[in-house]
């Protein structure tokens, strides 16, 4: 049996393919809950929904942005709290709602004139598979569903709301010889 080439990187060794697929990437599509955040749901007294978000996640998409990668978000859910954190990261493309995630995938590729293989996409959950069947790379997020690990062409070593965001955003960085200009950024 051959072994696969890889690359050392600050999260641990990378496969070769992957980062080849990654130096195409021109779009990241994250799903929310599980991915963006750790998936749990924090409910007030008054019944308002509340969910954590990661600050190294943000600083991440915002990297990915200055650098010149689009990202997008389609979520299943959808909430006000959502808009508000999106667009304070500079996310224009929101997707919420979405029971059927390849509809809006279809949507952004036409939006942005891109092919499917310049899209990585971020998931955890079996609602997440036809899209990531379909994109350049698909990513799941270390404690993604055990169903949809085996299907993704990268699993992250952090969960989801921890930071598995950051780590798919730095391997796009990485890959594309940009991850030195996010040192010392503000953006």
């Amino acid at each position: 049996m051959q072994e696969t080439p890889t690359v050392e990187t600050c999260y641990g060794p990378v496969a070769q393919k992957v980062l080849q697929r990654a130096r195409d990437i021109r779009l990241l599509i994250c799903d929310v809950d599980g991915v963006m955040s750790d998936g749990l749901i924090y409910m007030g007294n008054d019944g308002e929904e509340l969910k954590a978000f990661n600050a190294r996640d943000g600083y991440g998409i915002r990297c990915l942005l200055a650098s010149g990668i689009e990202v997008a978000i389609i979520s299943g859910y959808s909430a006000r709290l959502l808009e508000d954190r999106f667009a304070t990261l500079g996310i224009t493309h929101l997707y919420q709602g979405q029971s059927d995630k390849t509809l809006s995938f279809k949507a952004l590729l036409s939006k942005l004139t891109l092919t499917a293989e310049q899209v990585a996409y971020v998931g955890d959950d079996l609602i997440d598979a036809p899209v990531m069947d379909q994109v350049g790379l698909s990513v799941a997020v270390a404690d993604a569903h055990p169903l949809l690990r085996p299907m993704a062409d990268y699993v992250t070593r952090i969960t989801g709301g921890h930071g598995a965001v950051r780590e798919v955003c730095d391997l796009l960085l990485l890959a594309q010889g940009r991850l030195e200009d996010a040192k010392g950024q503000s953006v």
